[in-house]
């Protein structure tokens, strides 16, 4: 029987893969020193809020933050619920905007306590009254403001509380394809624990964020990555020339087979990093331990060699 293995192949000059082409404008990851920068303020921010919430809704609080990304706003929007609470956020001097999620039945919840009712876990997903949102509207104003003391010179001014909407699909608060600020939040009230988050302009945070926290000089970029190639570990071996076998005879293999090697006794090993032959040694000793002594070293490791690595059993 014949397997035609290339029966399923893709043709010639065919691929089934996705060339996604980066936009080195429009950087896909936070430079470090700006991602650390921002932990710490939204962790300033998370140990602040829990305390506001505790004195406010009469309930022990606690808000940890689990992640700060950059995204595009519709890859942030399509993360969230469809219904959920989105407060929008004023950024002073810009037209853009910013949020604070979190879900609606725990909007409820704080509401309940707020009025000095007793702790209940809220199921529904329902919109706000005009009474409830001017309560979540007080609760938020202080929240926003120690948001704004959390990140500093980072924001033009004080965040202020624009408006309560509930599908951040369809609020519209910018581009699809405009970069976003995102800090993943785990908000515990009581024995209840709910995702939140907060959503910022990643244009006008990172304008501010550069003179706050600056990264290193991009013109010291091919000296780090060449220092950092430098300092890589890498594997050295020795190789003999390898042989051509059929699966049969390495299936067939049994203790005391003897394998033929084409290697001759008076040609150096080739030693080999990385699956590339770089240099020839011999076979030597130090000490007690086996070593190899150079013989000789191509000007361009990278040629081919009469010597190609190998995986065959010697």
């Amino acid at each position: 029987m014949v397997i035609d293995v290339r029966a399923n192949a893709p043709a010639q000059g065919e691929t089934d893969q996705t060339v996604e082409v980066y936009d080195f404008g429009r950087p896909a990851t936070l430079a470090r020193e700006h991602a650390r920068a921002l932990e710490l303020s939204f962790e300033t921010f998370a140990r602040l809020w829990s305390t506001q919430l505790t004195d406010k809704i009469r309930a022990r609080s606690h808000v940890t933050v689990e992640q700060v990304e950059l995204l595009t706003y519709r890859e942030y929007a399509d993360g969230l619920p469809s219904t959920t609470t989105v407060v929008v956020c004023a950024v002073p001097e810009s037209e853009a905007s910013g949020i604070v999620q979190f879900p609606l039945s725990a909007a409820l919840s704080w509401i309940v306590q707020m009025v000095g009712g007793r702790p209940v876990e809220v199921t529904d997903e329902r919109p706000l009254t005009t009474i409830e949102q001017a309560l979540i509207r007080y609760l938020m104003s202080d929240a926003l403001e120690t948001l704004s003391h959390a990140l500093g010179p980072m924001m033009p001014g004080r965040l202020s509380v624009s408006g309560i909407q509930y599908s951040p699909q369809f609020a519209q608060l910018a581009s699809a394809a405009d970069l976003v600020i995102v800090a993943r939040l785990s908000l515990s009230t009581g024995d209840r624990t709910v995702p939140a988050s907060v959503m910022l302009p990643a244009a006008l945070v990172l304008e501010r964020l550069s003179s706050a926290a600056p990264v290193m000089p991009a013109d010291l970029a091919a000296d780090l990555l060449h220092q950092q190639v430098e300092h890589s570990p890498l594997e050295l071996a020795l190789q003999l020339t390898p042989v051509s076998v059929r699966p049969t005879d390495v299936l067939d293999l049994s203790v005391g087979d003897l394998i033929r090697l084409p290697h001759a006794d008076d040609r150096p090993l080739d030693l080999v990093a990385g699956g590339v032959p770089i240099a020839t040694a011999a076979v030597g000793a130090s000490g007690a331990r086996l070593a190899c002594v150079i013989t000789s070293v191509p000007s361009d490791p990278a040629a081919p060699s009469d010597s190609v690595p190998s995986e065959e059993p010697r």
